[in-house]
């Protein structure tokens, strides 16, 4: 035994020496010290040796075997070093080159608009709520006052997997949920979202798109504060000078109800293209919440009030940028996305 090791060293040596590459090398690791080795093998039989010879074996296996070793990790060293040196040379930079330009990606614009609005409402102490995008019929008509067969529902044609469940029409489902949830409770959120409507698609309508919608409730709620809380938005969004006005509208979950419109931003109430000559452009629905909305959902009307607004986010984005179509901001047509980029050197 005693030979047969001398023989599988002086083999193993010699191979690691003429292993051109880590590749080569591995293998012979593999051969000589793995679990299936030759070396392996002998301190497995060790058993077969007498008490007296078995201490002097296993010195002599585990002697070869560190030996090896050794050897093996030293050419490890030495090829890696070769392998780096050999990628060095083969992929020299020129370091005279001027740096290249990185472009660094960003939000979206819908995203940023979302995300503008949200850290206002946010910084007046509302809170972010969110919902199924899968509603139930009750939750996106009924509980806001809009039973079946009522009209107006008309106006919000959608995609119906059965009678009681739909593709919800406007974030409204969540303020419902969060009201049915709060139970009496103080409320004060936005609700943003995607919404579905079965309109045809054309430069300003899209069966999708991003709704925003706000709501308090609380004692002493008035129509004032949901005009000031209208103002801070339009100021926010469109500029420190700009004026709003409320008009008397319909909607079936807000009593009374109002669409809120913005002193033009581009010719500042003189009229142009952008407002129609009108020197105002509409921007949003809002009004008083319907007594029988806060009543279905558990308030009582005579003790708290409260306001609701909806907002498409597309709208806002489409005034803010001065962009004509709103398909542009779901065809992922990079030509208009690279216009919101940002660039890096």
């Amino acid at each position: 035994m005693e030979e047969q090791l001398k023989q599988l060293e002086q083999e193993a040596l010699a191979k690691i020496e003429a292993a051109a590459n880590l590749k080569e090398l591995n293998e012979v690791r593999v051969a000589y010290l793995g679990k299936k080795g030759p070396i392996t093998d002998l301190l497995k039989g060790m058993g077969k040796l007498s008490a007296e010879e078995r201490p002097k074996m296993g010195a002599l296996v585990n002697n070869v075997r560190e030996n090896v070793t050794a050897v093996l990790e030293t050419k490890v060293v030495v090829l890696e070093e070769a392998a780096i040196a050999e990628k060095l040379a083969s992929e020299s930079i020129d370091v005279t080159l001027p740096g290249r330009e990185v472009k660094v990606g960003n939000r979206h614009p819908l995203t940023r608009v979302i995300e503008e609005i949200e850290d206002l409402f946010i910084g007046m102490g509302y809170e972010i709520a969110e919902g199924p995008e899968v509603e139930k019929d009750y939750y996106n008509f009924e509980a806001l006052n809009l039973p079946k067969g009522h009209p107006a529902r008309d106006m919000q044609d959608s995609f119906y997997i059965s009678e009681e469940i739909l593709l919800r029409t406007h974030t409204s489902p969540v303020q419902a949920r969060t009201m049915e949830a709060k139970k009496g409770e103080s409320i004060r959120i936005i609700c943003p979202g995607k919404v579905f409507r079965r309109d045809n698609d054309d430069a300003t309508h899209s069966h999708q798109f991003m709704q925003i919608e706000g709501l308090v409730i609380g004692e002493n709620i008035r129509m004032s504060d949901l005009k000031g809380t209208l103002d801070t938005l339009a100021k926010k969004m469109f500029g420190a000078d700009r004026e709003i006005r409320l008009r008397p509208s319909f909607f079936p979950f807000t009593e009374p109800s109002v669409e809120m419109d913005i002193s033009c931003f581009k010719c500042g109430g003189a009229g142009c293209n952008v407002c129609k000559s009108t020197g105002w452009i509409e921007i949003l629905g809002a009004g008083m919440v319907h007594p029988n909305v806060l009543e279905m959902a558990g308030y009582d009307p005579k003790k708290v009030s409260g306001f609701a607004f909806g907002i498409g986010a597309e709208r806002i984005a489409m005034l803010k940028y001065g962009v004509d179509d709103i398909r542009h901001f779901y065809t992922s047509d990079t030509r208009f996305l690279s216009q919101f980029e940002r660039t890096e050197a």
